[in-house]
């Protein structure tokens, strides 16, 4: 199985868009980084949900911020890692819409389920496939991790890509 790793300080913002918004869906992009079994988020951008019609059971990215999101995620080496979503008074299970609407195959989508306006389940579900066509959402663990490790982490890698660098150099 498949694991979304992310901070608890992440985790907790996710879930609390999905309380400001209720009793509308919340919406925005995860953006990190590929690493074995999973996906690590280094940030989670809030978005606009642009469904006017019914914003209570559905969310739309506006394709310009979704490709302003990708490209700031670019420039600070990270990447489109998933989408997150709430579903008010609903469990944070995938429905059908869900999936009929989802795209972006290998990555993450994470739903928080809201009930009255307090956030109560967090699911992940990767979006797995060849196609369009073949397209299914898989369950994800969501892994919460100790953000000093995490810090502590990054600087070990930076200090690593450094060490390589100059070793090439020589």
């Amino acid at each position: 199985m498949s694991t979304l790793f992310l901070s608890r300080t992440l985790y907790e913002a996710i879930r609390a868009h999905g309380e400001e918004t209720y009793p509308h869906e919340c919406c925005g992009a995860l953006l990190g980084q590929p690493v074995a079994g999973g996906w690590r988020v280094i940030e989670a951008v809030r978005a606009g949900n642009t469904r006017t019609d019914s914003a209570h059971n559905r969310y739309q990215i506006a394709p310009l911020e979704l490709v302003h999101i990708e490209r700031n995620a670019r420039q600070q080496g990270s990447e489109i890692a998933g989408f997150y979503h709430s579903h008010p008074d609903h469990p944070a299970q995938w429905s059908t819409t869900d999936l009929a609407e989802a795209h972006w195959l290998g990555c993450a989508y994470v739903i928080t389920a809201v009930a009255k306006g307090r956030a109560a389940d967090t699911n992940s579900f990767l979006l797995t496939g060849q196609s369009e066509e073949e397209k299914r959402f898989e369950p994800q663990t969501i892994a919460i991790e100790d953000e000093t490790l995490m810090q502590a982490s990054d600087v070990l890698e930076t200090e690593q890509d450094q060490i390589h660098t100059r070793h090439r150099t020589q």
